[in-house]
C-alpha cells in the first residue's frame, strides 16, 4: 500500500528529514570515492614513485572516473596533500598515545619511535614510502607540511637538553641533526627495499638519539635493549576497509548501508521502502552485490522458508559505515 502523504507541520518536518538524509548520503558517496582515490594514490606511488603517478593511473586503480577525481581534488598535488594528511593522522593516532604513556624523556622517545616504526611495518606497501621518500619530491606546500612534521619531532628530541648538565650546553641544532639522521637511515632502508622490519632499527636509532644528551653508556644500553618482535597495537594491513572493495558506491548504496546499520535484521521490503527503490529485482541485485562485497550478510530464513531476509552489516561493513558516518559528521561540523 502506498503511504499517505505528509500534512501540515509534519509534512515540513518530513521534507526536512528527507533533505537532510539526502545530503548525508550524498556526503557518504563523496567520502567513499575520496578514500578510494587516496588509497589508490598510495598504491601507485609505491609502485612508480610520484613521478609516475598520474591522475589517470590513480583513477584506474580506484575505479573512479576522472570527472569524479576533479570534483574532489583540484589536481594530483591536492590528492598528494590529502593522502599525506591522512597518513599523518593515522601515525599520530598510534604514536602520540604511546609517547604520552611513558614518563621520562628517553622512555617517551623510545616508545614513540617504536610506535612509528611499527606503523610503517604494519601498514600497506607504500605508506612508509609516501611519508618518508615521496614527500621530498612534492610541491612547496608538501614541503611545508614535511617541515612542520619535522619541527614537531625536533621539539620532542630537543627535550633531551634538560636531561644533564652537559646536554644543556648543546645547541638546538643537535636535535634537528638527530631527526634528519634518523629519517635518513629509514629512507635508505626503504629505498633498498630491505625486507627486514624497520623495528630492528629501534635500538641503533635510540643509541644515536640519546648519545649527545646522556652519553655513551646510555647509548650502549639502548643498543642492548630488546625490541618487540612484532608490532603490538599498530594497525595491521590491510587496515583500510575500502581496499579492493568490488562495488561502485552510489547514493542508493549509501542509503542501503546506512539503513542496515540503523536497523539490523532489516528485510528487503523495509530497505527498499527506506531507499526509495520500487523495483524488487533491482533491490535484490543491489543487496546481492553488497553481500558479495562482504559488506552485509543475511541472518534470515529468506525465500527458502518463505520468511523475510534479515540483513545486517558484516565487520567490514561496520568499519566502512563507521568511517563514512564519522567523516561526514566531522566535515559538517567544520
Amino acid at each position: 500500500m502506498p503511504r499517505a502523504g505528509p500534512t501540515g507541520g509534519g509534512g515540513a518536518a518530513s521534507m526536512r528529514s528527507i533533505v537532510d538524509e539526502s545530503a548525508r548520503q550524498g556526503a557518504h558517496v563523496i567520502e567513499m570515492q575520496r578514500r578510494r582515490l587516496l588509497l589508490a594514490f598510495t598504491e601507485v606511488v609505491a609502485e612508480r614513485g610520484i613521478e609516475g603517478t598520474s591522475v589517470g593511473r590513480i583513477c584506474t586503480r580506484a575505479g573512479v572516473s576522472r570527472r569524479t577525481f576533479y570534483e574532489i581534488f583540484d589536481d594530483r598535488e591536492t590528492c598528494f596533500l590529502a593522502a599525506l594528511d591522512a597518513a599523518v593522522e593515522r601515525l599520530a593516532a598510534h604514536v602520540v598515545p604511546a609517547y604520552e604513556r611513558e614518563r621520562g624523556w628517553s622512555a617517551r622517545i623510545r616508545a614513540g619511535l617504536i610506535a612509528l616504526l611499527e606503523c610503517f611495518d604494519a601498514a600497506e606497501p607504500g605508506f612508509a614510502r609516501l611519508c618518508v621518500i615521496e614527500t621530498l619530491k612534492g610541491t612547496t606546500e608538501i614541503a611545508e607540511h614535511r617541515k612542520h612534521i619535522l619541527e614537531v619531532l625536533t621539539v620532542a628530541v630537543d627535550e633531551g637538553r634538560h636531561e644533564s648538565k652537559q646536554a644543556r650546553h648543546l645547541p638546538p641544532l643537535t636535535a634537528q641533526g638527530i631527526v634528519g639522521g634518523a629519517l635518513s637511515v629509514i629512507h635508505t632502508r626503504l629505498l633498498d627495499h630491505d625486507p627486514r622490519p624497520l623495528t630492528e632499527l629501534a635500538g641503533p636509532l635510540m643509541g644515536m638519539i640519546v648519545h649527545p644528551y646522556l652519553g655513551a653508556l646510555a647509548a650502549r644500553r639502548e643498543l642492548d635493549r630488546q625490541t618487540p618482535d612484532t608490532p603490538t597495537n599498530a594497525p595491521r594491513s590491510p587496515s583500510d576497509p575500502f581496499k579492493d572493495l568490488p562495488i561502485r558506491f552510489t547514493y542508493r548504496t549509501a542509503l542501503v548501508l546506512a539503513t542496515t546499520a540503523t536497523d539490523p535484521a532489516a528485510s528487503n521490503r523495509y530497505i527498499a521502502d527506506t531507499s526509495g527503490i520500487v523495483d524488487e529485482g533491482q533491490m535484490s541485485r543491489l543487496l546481492r552485490r553488497l553481500q558479495h562485497a562482504g559488506l552485509i550478510e543475511n541472518h534470515g530464513d529468506g525465500q527458502a522458508r518463505g520468511e523475510p531476509n534479515a540483513w545486517t552489516l558484516t565487520q567490514r561493513g561496520k568499519a566502512v559505515q563507521a568511517i563514512l558516518a564519522g567523516e561526514t559528521t566531522n566535515s559538517q561540523a567544520s
